[in-house]
């Protein structure tokens, strides 16, 4: 089995490019989905953070108040990373565990991680191939802001806070830019799809 990357900075389209691949029959794994489970009430996740940022970032129920816990470490880098080094290798060994179940029950596929910090974090050094979505700055903003309903000055905040666009571009093997239509991305993406079959079953 053949195992790729997908990454991206906020807001570039990542998500849609996950679904076509998803739809063209690629197995895919949304990292935000297993951080979520990560730090479900009860989880050891959820039991370190309190302990790293205090009980004020638990909502009453005892669940993650993400948007406390999202105001600490966006403003703070020292803060960010210490987040990061609670959560990455929780969520590191739940996805290596499901690329091993992909791999049994499908031998010559293609299997997806879509993480959005695979390249900050180097996890992006556990696969074959690394693909990144991209898309022009003023147009990752525009679609921030209309997504998320944020300020003009937190959204741009939320884009400094992570690794350039540009920089990332660097790691690639594969590029898709979603800067033009649906049609226009989903024929990147079924393009790049393609090669990685390829690839595989030359495995």
């Amino acid at each position: 089995m053949l195992r790729a990357g997908l990454t991206g900075s906020i807001a570039v389209g990542k998500s849609f490019v996950s679904s076509v691949l998803a739809g063209l029959g690629c197995h895919v794994l949304d990292a935000d989905l297993t951080a979520r489970e990560m730090v479900e009430p009860g989880s050891a996740g959820l039991r370190a953070i309190a302990d790293a940022f205090g009980l004020e970032v638990l909502r009453p129920d005892g669940a993650l108040d993400r948007a406390k816990l999202g105001a600490i470490v966006f403003s703070d880098e020292t803060q960010r990373a210490r987040l990061n080094l609670i959560l990455h290798p929780l969520i590191m060994d739940a996805q290596d565990a499901w690329l091993r179940r992909c791999e049994e029950r499908d031998p010559q596929g293609v299997a997806v991680v879509d993480a959005a910090l695979m390249i900050e974090s180097g996890g992006y050094r556990r696969f074959e191939k690394l693909i990144v979505v991209h898309c022009r700055p003023e147009l990752q903003l525009e679609r921030l802001l209309k997504r998320d309903g944020m300020s003009s000055e937190e959204a741009v905040r939320r884009i400094a806070a992570q690794m350039p666009q540009e920089e990332k571009k660097k790691f690639a093997d594969y590029l898709i830019d979603t800067s033009g239509d649906f049609d226009e991305t989903r024929e990147q993406t079924g393009a790049v799809y393609e090669h990685l079959k390829k690839l595989a079953a030359g495995k």
